[in-house]
């Protein structure tokens, strides 16, 4: 492993809890689904943890919620 990298493992739920609260309370999952180009029912299993998102996907989220992808991967900021 590269001097300084440290493993690291992502929470899928916890990623979920973080997609969940970007789409927000008045934005159907049909609408967010749209809006990120996949279907609603991929949507449901990214916010519930049970599907793991890929690069594409994840820039997208990046992009429409101004957080970082690390943020959305992890809860944290870089420093």
């Amino acid at each position: 492993m590269a001097r300084g990298a440290e493993k690291m493992t992502v929470d899928w739920r916890a990623v979920g809890r973080r997609i969940r609260e970007i789409r927000g309370l008045d934005v159907s999952q049909m609408q967010f689904a749209l809006e990120l180009g996949v279907s609603q029912g991929q949507l449901s299993r990214y916010e519930k943890g049970r599907s793991e998102i890929g690069a594409e996907v994840l820039m997208r989220l990046s992009r429409l919620s101004g957080r970082t992808i690390e943020w959305l991967l992890t809860g944290r900021d870089k420093l």
